[in-house]
């Protein structure tokens, strides 16, 4: 096999899984078909599945088959629905115990409005949803994997100083945003997929399952069962919202590692909106206007505005919302991206500190909509300053396996899916890897009305970005 024949087996995807994945800690269902897709942020985000290749020449020694290292989940104590005070109190205490100090964010900030601005630039009128997030998660393992000047690159773009900070930054994040009490589901999870054949240090295995969370599990690289554990993962982590592309994603009897993270949301919104006030309505989009479903809601709220935006917020029930901004005429989304207002309101987690703002009565508009997007990271990192991992001759993964040379990133795929209807919120994203405004309000009373293409964000109980989009067409 030549080189070229090496790097095209490592760079491609297909339709099958792990029996290894069976034995993944097992939780709580939290999407059923017919069900109510409304209140939720089904964050698939991120699934990043990271393929690392090796070239040829490198000598593969033989491990068993099976799980290497098990992540453990938190606990967490359900939401009583009942009258219970003190089940109640149990459960908020719960809630908070799982809440870390992430201290200065504005290291973190950077990072998420810095790659929202690469990833979400470019859709030339077409949708866009990026999880902000879970790539960082991503990274952050990719990061633990690396050594030398491949991880200073990642370091540097993440916010961290060393890869210490950065471990303890990403478990506080983690935790920050997990949840999973019958309440509020934003479930974070992580797993690699490690070739039988390639002895991986235990100690770096070890390292990923205590702090990212993360279950090693190894098999038959481009067997179909190996390849239908790996997807049947990804779907049992992300409810199902990306089946289709799930079942995209396959590896090869030459990909080293595959790497993978989640995020999946869901909440109902603090206070739904009303189906009988739903109506068709024109949404002013790229290509012309369409008519889709509005929702219609009044009350006080807080309005927010820049120079080139007016914002609102519509909560969830118990923890996280979710943000909209809409450009002022003229404005395109692109525009506010590239806009230092707006992106410092969109990625600064305490926006209710946001100078320019009024409680008003609020008449929100706002299209139900399901959007859906896929696109390759390798540019857009490239971009942000992550180059090493791409090149097998500057590359560095000692801290993964020993005595081999040219593994690198060969593959970074992005896809991700928003839904909201008058119940809730639903998104899931997945990213593969593959390692072989105006002046202010004029009255007390202001209507928002969405029907032009908006920027949108959703975010957990930390306020950090869980998913941010570009909606060009609701339909």
């Amino acid at each position: 096999m030549n080189q070229e024949d090496m790097f095209d087996g490592i760079t491609d995807i297909r339709d099958d899984l792990i029996d290894g994945a069976k034995n993944a800690p097992k939780r709580q269902k939290r999407w059923r078909k017919g069900g109510w897709l409304g209140a939720v942020a089904a964050v698939l985000a991120l699934a990043i599945v990271g393929g690392i290749f090796l070239r040829p020449g490198g000598e593969l020694t033989a491990n068993a088959q099976g799980i290497i290292a098990q992540a453990q989940y938190p606990e967490m104590v359900q939401y009583p629905r009942g009258e219970d005070y003190n089940a109640y109190e149990a459960w908020w205490e719960g809630v908070r115990a799982q809440q870390r100090d992430l201290g200065d964010t504005a290291p973190l900030d950077a990072f998420f409005a810095r790659s929202a601005q690469t990833f979400l630039s470019g859709a030339d009128g077409e949708n866009r949803v990026y999880s902000p997030l879970n790539v960082y998660m991503a990274l952050a393992m990719q990061a633990q994997l690396t050594g030398g000047e491949t991880q200073a690159q990642l370091l540097d773009l993440l916010g961290s100083d060393s890869m210490d900070a950065l471990r303890q930054q990403a478990k506080d994040v983690w935790n920050s945003n997990y949840r999973n009490d019958g309440a509020l589901t934003c479930i974070l999870a992580s797993s690699l997929w490690l070739n039988q054949n390639v002895k991986f240090k235990q100690g770096t295995m070890d390292t990923l399952a205590q702090d990212f969370y993360a279950s090693s599990y190894q098999g038959e690289m481009g067997s179909a069962e190996f390849n239908k554990a790996l997807q049947d993962w990804l779907n049992e982590q992300t409810g199902g919202l990306l089946e289709e592309q799930a079942g995209n994603i396959e590896t090869d009897p030459n990909t080293i590692l595959a790497l993978a993270t989640t995020v999946y949301f869901k909440a109902k919104w603090g206070k739904e909106f009303s189906p009988e006030d739903t109506a068709p309505q024109a949404f002013h989009a790229p290509g012309g206007d369409m008519e889709t479903d509005f929702m219609h809601q009044s009350g006080s709220h807080g309005y927010y505005w820049g120079d080139k935006f007016s914002a609102v917020c519509q909560y969830f029930e118990t923890g996280g919302s979710m943000w909209f901004l809409l450009p002022d005429e003229g404005v395109s989304p692109e525009e506010l991206l590239s806009d230092g207002e707006a992106m410092d309101f969109l990625f600064t987690a305490d926006k209710y500190e946001w100078e320019n703002q009024e409680y008003l009565v609020v008449n929100k508009s706002i299209p139900k909509f399901d959007v859906a997007s896929q696109f390759d990271l390798i540019d857009g990192l490239k971009e942000l300053g992550i180059t090493d991992i791409f090149d097998p001759a500057r590359s560095n993964f000692t801290p993964m396996t020993a005595g081999m040379d040219g593994i690198f990133l060969s593959k970074a795929d992005h896809a991700a899916r928003v839904v909201i209807d008058e119940e809730g919120c639903t998104a899931a994203a997945f990213t593969v890897m593959t390692d072989v405004g105006f002046g202010g309000p004029p009255d007390d009373e202001v209507d928002f009305v969405l029907d032009r293409p908006f920027i949108f964000c959703i975010t957990g109980d930390s306020g950090l970005p869980l998913f941010v989009g570009i909606v060009n067409s609701p339909a």
